[in-house]
């Protein structure tokens, strides 16, 4: 059985390198994309129906729904995750991301309060 960073770091990879919604200018913008996108992502792969009621909500289901895409195609496995696993894979990811993208990051301009 793979560990939780043997599934992650693929998921990760994936992002890193295909998903331009990471790399706002703006350490808040990223956060809240992240969220939004990745947040929406676990629910689509649960099998749940996330709300998209605003515009921005929106933007982020349609992100939502093509990175659920990949991920099934991709990594086939995630299929024969529990709902559970698949709430702690994408909270793991989803901090591993804001990490990577904001909290460890040393571009200072995602800190420009007026940026």
């Amino acid at each position: 059985m793979e560990t939780l960073n043997e599934r992650l770091d693929p998921l990760v990879d994936y992002i890193m390198k295909t998903c331009l919604w990471q790399f706002n200018s703006r350490g808040w913008d990223r956060l809240r994309q992240s969220a939004g996108i990745l947040g929406q992502t676990c629910q689509i792969l649960c099998g749940e129906e996330p709300v998209h009621e605003t515009a921005l909500d929106r933007c982020y289901w349609v992100d939502a729904v093509m990175l659920a895409r990949a991920f099934r195609t991709r990594f086939p496995w995630i299929d024969d995750l529990s709902k559970d696993e698949i709430r702690t894979l994408m909270t793991a990811l989803h901090d591993k991301i804001d990490h990577l993208t904001v909290h460890g990051s040393l571009n200072e301009e995602l800190t420009v309060p007026h940026y």
